[in-house]
């Protein structure tokens, strides 16, 4: 009855003419109909037998359209399901963001995504395929889960737990829309044993099949993932805190401008900005992390420095992606990109640049510190504001939370699943059976299969 009800009143409100244009009642009040021979403006009549209306009739046809108008308001706020929790903020330069208040869920375009969700994801159990256990464990099985479930390159295990829990996992092969596969740190022959024992992998040729490689770590330990997985989804998630470790600082008792908190790797944009600090130590902080010994920095004391800079600059390591883009948002310092090939997560719901800058970094020196002091604390401030909104969607919580990154993963999967599927080394006869070269029957592929 609800939305029948929401549906009725925005017609009542709401008409449109044949120039497509909106308007308030306007077969009320004029004759709007373009396709009449006379278009003249009449004055409404509400019956043939009555006169031309008062002065009386028209204020309180007025009045019936105001209180309509604020009751449809009304009931669109409650019957919306997202209503309460997210609004969408038109912001400078005809641009939008989403916002999210109070731990809101966002709006996916359906264009490409669907109305709702309606994933069904197969996870591979780990002893369904030989190797498979190796790859989690490493090959003495002496590894323990627990160990790489924090820190940078948590999210693999976070993902996998988090899916083994989900309402969108499926124990059906037959009936997965995408299938989970599990991964660690190990070697290409590794890989490509386990590859060739999934004959939906080769079915598909991998489309539908979910690798994680947190950080840039996977790509340079499975070398030849282009070969073998140049088709198949590969998520590249940074772990980060479930919240602020620290409290944020007021703007006007952080001692600096900007700071880089991390190591050179030998990469010339890090390396700039460490000389940058040495030149300019009172607004650019850059202290040497030491990872172990005496003066090892701790995480508490990692966000503490953190958060006592107006910008924190998150240039590239490993891969084009950084984790202190993430984690400035929870210290609420605005993140500055020096990432010139960086690929940010929810491009289609969020607007990057009303909650960060992206500098090019060619042109790290002096001249990026005076940009970033000519912007007035008001700005910084809104900035900031905004980047509060949206900062649980790099939070790792069930695809439940209204907001959370695995609920926004879960949209963009569904982005990428077919209802058709197939590879250089599947074949299909009039009856639709799959076969291979072979002309083996799908049901009848055995492993190890050559891969695609």
């Amino acid at each position: 009855m609800q939305p029948l009800l929401k549906t009725s009143l925005n017609n009542l409100l709401h008409t449109r003419d044949q120039s497509g244009k909106s308007t308030f009642l306007n077969d009320v009040w004029t004759d709007t109909h373009h396709g009449s021979p006379n278009n003249k403006h009449r004055a409404f009549t509400s019956h043939t037998h009555h006169g031309l209306c008062t002065r009386t009739h028209q204020i309180a046809a007025l009045a019936l359209i105001i209180v309509t108008f604020f009751l449809t308001r009304l009931l669109d706020r409650s019957f919306s399901p997202c209503a309460s929790q997210a609004s969408v903020a038109q912001l400078p330069g005809s641009r939008t963001v989403l916002r999210v208040n109070g731990g809101g869920s966002l709006s996916w375009p359906e264009r490409g995504y669907g109305s709702q969700l309606s994933l069904k994801i197969y996870v591979y159990e780990e002893d369904e395929i030989d190797g498979l256990k190796s790859l989690l464990y490493g090959r003495d099985g002496s590894i323990p889960t627990e160990v790489c479930v924090t820190g940078q390159w948590g999210t693999q295990v976070k993902i996998h737990r988090l899916l083994l829990k989900s309402r969108f996992r499926t124990r059906r092969k037959e009936e997965a829309d995408l299938f989970l596969c599990l991964n660690d740190k190990e070697i290409d022959q590794m890989y490509v044993k386990v590859l060739s024992q999934m004959p939906y992998f080769r079915l598909s040729g991998g489309r539908n099949h979910i690798f994680v490689f947190p950080s840039g770590a996977g790509p340079h330990l499975f070398k030849s993932w282009a070969t073998y997985l140049n088709r198949s989804i590969i998520l590249t998630p940074e772990m980060t805190t479930n919240g602020a470790l620290v409290q944020p600082l007021p703007l006007s008792k952080r001692k600096f401008l900007a700071n880089f908190l991390g190591r050179a790797q030998r990469k010339l944009g890090r390396l700039q900005l460490i000389e940058l600090a040495k030149q300019y130590p009172d607004k650019l902080e850059s202290p040497e992390l030491q990872f172990s010994g005496p003066d090892k920095l701790g995480r508490i004391e990692y966000f503490h420095h953190l958060r006592n800079a107006k910008f924190c600059f998150a240039p590239r390591g490993e891969s084009s992606w950084t984790l202190r883009f993430y984690e400035s948002f929870f210290v609420e310092c605005v993140p500055v990109i020096l990432s010139d090939q960086v690929e940010l997560p929810f491009q289609n719901v969020i607007d990057y640049t009303q909650v960060s800058i992206k500098w090019p970094s060619t042109r790290i020196g002096p001249q990026l510190l005076e940009y970033l002091e000519s912007i007035p604390d008001k700005v910084i401030e809104e900035m900031i504001s905004r980047g509060r909104e949206v900062r649980c969607w790099w939070v790792y919580a069930s695809e439940s939370e209204p907001c959370s990154a695995m609920r926004g993963i879960m949209w963009e999967l569904q982005r990428k699943v077919r209802k058709f599927h197939q590879s250089t080394e599947t074949f299909w006869l009039h009856n639709g059976s799959i076969i291979n070269r072979n002309l083996e029957q799908f049901s009848n592929w055995k492993p190890p299969m050559p891969l695609p």
